[in-house]
């Protein structure tokens, strides 16, 4: 891998911390490579090889199972995937394709567990990783449970508002198919809760939404950070 790409890498919290030497070891074992758009990388249930990180680019992480499909998240620049089944040396139990044409870098996982094990404050970084994303999944859990659909949309919007810098037009993130199964949603309902954001001031226009009454669709949204703050 060309050592032009070393201070992106460097700069993730999962690689700040630890010693020159341990990330020169990594890097050693690492190559970058280009993706086209539309093109799987890793599927579930396949021995965890590599550590993933995304330099440019996106990556859709989904699941499948019975003849459906779902997206699980969006990996974006920079950030790793799949983690927790490097760490564990367990297959994978998400699959993963990009979205875009894509930069990635892999690392072989037999390195990050040797580095893990001699590098405190790489194994430190790496539990606060997976911390945070264990406290993603129960977000999502809640989101998902606690919930209706037109609920999770409301929230959606607002989160992806947010996102996009805070005006009351923007677009959204994903196309209507991915966004329904994002949200756990078919594309069928998704359609239904839209209109059903109607009395909230709520306008679609293909892929770009105006938020006409912030109050009204947050008086109904209610959202709370506990389930809508993925930072915290």
């Amino acid at each position: 891998m060309p050592q032009s790409a070393y201070p992106e890498i460097r700069k993730l919290d999962l690689f700040a911390a630890m010693a020159e030497d341990h990330f020169q070891t990594l890097m050693r074992g690492a190559y970058v490579q280009n993706f086209p758009a539309h093109i799987d990388l890793i599927a579930e249930g396949e021995p965890s090889d590599f550590l993933h990180i995304v330099l440019s680019g996106s990556v859709d992480l989904f699941a499948q199972w019975n003849g459906r499909d779902t997206s699980m998240a969006t990996v974006r620049p920079i950030s790793t995937f799949i983690l927790a089944a490097t760490i564990r040396e367990a297959p994978y139990l998400m699959s993963a394709r990009t979205l875009e044409k894509s930069r990635i870098v892999l690392i072989p996982s037999q390195d990050v567990r040797a580095v893990f094990d001699i590098d405190a404050n790489f194994a430190r970084a790496i539990v606060t990783e997976l911390a945070q994303r264990y406290r993603a999944v129960i977000k999502t859990q809640k989101d998902l449970k606690l919930r209706t659909s037109l609920e999770r949309l409301a929230n959606y919007i607002l989160r992806q508002q947010k996102r996009a810098g805070g005006g009351p037009t923007f677009g959204l993130e994903f196309e209507k198919r991915r966004l329904a199964s994002v949200l756990g949603m078919t594309p069928e309902n998704l359609s239904r809760a839209f209109k059903g954001l109607d009395p909230y001031g709520v306008v679609v226009d293909g892929t770009r939404i105006t938020i006409g009454s912030q109050t009204d669709l947050e008086r109904f949204a209610k959202p709370n950070p506990l389930i809508d703050d993925f930072t915290t």
